[in-house]
């Protein structure tokens, strides 16, 4: 039960962070919003590191590794799908596939959960894909590039997920830190290979800060999951982060839902409900 909560509190936070990035993305070229905002969260996670208690060895430090060598793959793959303008397909299969990926490795590698359990994963993945459902205005054109991408963007999230969860539990937050040093190394790379500033306006470094802070503190609160719980279960479940990003995008932008998100969040609910019965 204690894992599955925190895998639920890690996706509304991540979807948090996602709103988040998203409206700083507006203002700011993707990869300058990327970047910052995981440097800026260095400090935080360096600090829960010494804060929790963790003896890392070198192969739970690797894995924290490719972790961040993933996350920031998938980051840059996915605002490279969305600026497309092909949002109503490049999101929902990156997210679905970002959820399919961990579990379809969880069910190789572990003991396969209870019959309501997988049913409340399934409910899960069915509720990544119809929350994450843009208009249909918001399609346009779709090649198999831009596809393909979307679908090494959802592996490339599904492997973040599946690295943390290899790492030991008693390496405490220290993979994390490896991850997020990795990502900021190559994401400056990056950076520097398409010319891109790293100097964003005044009015959207709160964004990126806030951003940046609920980004690591998704990571976090997924990393204790992954420790405690199944990776079948807490990968699907942490991937439920849209429903927290549409929540906000209704509330703050005062965006109009759509009936199959509607069904999306029923799906995500009965998800949390049946995988929380089978615990």
């Amino acid at each position: 039960m204690t894992a599955l909560l925190f895998a639920a509190v890690s996706a509304a936070v991540y979807g948090s962070a996602d709103y988040c990035g998203g409206v700083a993305t507006r203002k700011a070229h993707a990869v300058t919003v990327t970047v910052l905002s995981q440097l800026i969260s260095v400090p935080l996670i360096v600090a829960a590191a010494f804060l929790v208690a963790g003896a890392p060895g070198l192969v739970d430090l690797a894995w924290g590794t490719l972790a961040g060598a993933a996350g920031l793959a998938g980051l840059v793959l996915l605002y490279r799908g969305l600026s497309s303008g092909a949002m109503a397909v490049v999101a929902p299969t990156t997210a679905v596939t970002a959820a399919l990926v961990p579990l379809i490795v969880g069910l190789a590698l572990e003991r396969w959960p209870h019959a309501l359990a997988l049913a409340g994963v399934a409910c899960a993945v069915l509720a990544i894909a119809f929350v994450s459902l843009a208009p249909d205005g918001e399609r346009g054109v779709v090649t198999p590039g831009l596809l393909a991408s979307a679908i090494v963007a959802g592996v490339a999230f599904g492997v973040f997920f599946i690295a943390l969860d290899r790492a030991g539990a008693g390496a405490g937050m220290w993979p994390l830190v490896s991850a997020r040093l990795t990502s900021v190394a190559l994401g400056v790379v990056v950076a520097a290979s398409m010319s891109v500033a790293l100097r964003p306006s005044r009015a959207t470094w709160r964004w990126i800060v806030a951003a940046g802070v609920l980004d690591v503190t998704a990571n976090g609160l997924y990393l204790l999951a992954a420790q405690q719980g199944a990776l079948s279960i807490v990968a699907p479940i942490a991937s439920l982060y849209p429903v927290s990003t549409v929540l906000l995008a209704l509330t703050i932008d005062r965006e109009r839902m759509r009936p199959v998100q509607i069904v999306g969040l029923g799906l995500a609910a009965a998800a949390l409900v049946l995988v929380s019965g089978s615990a």
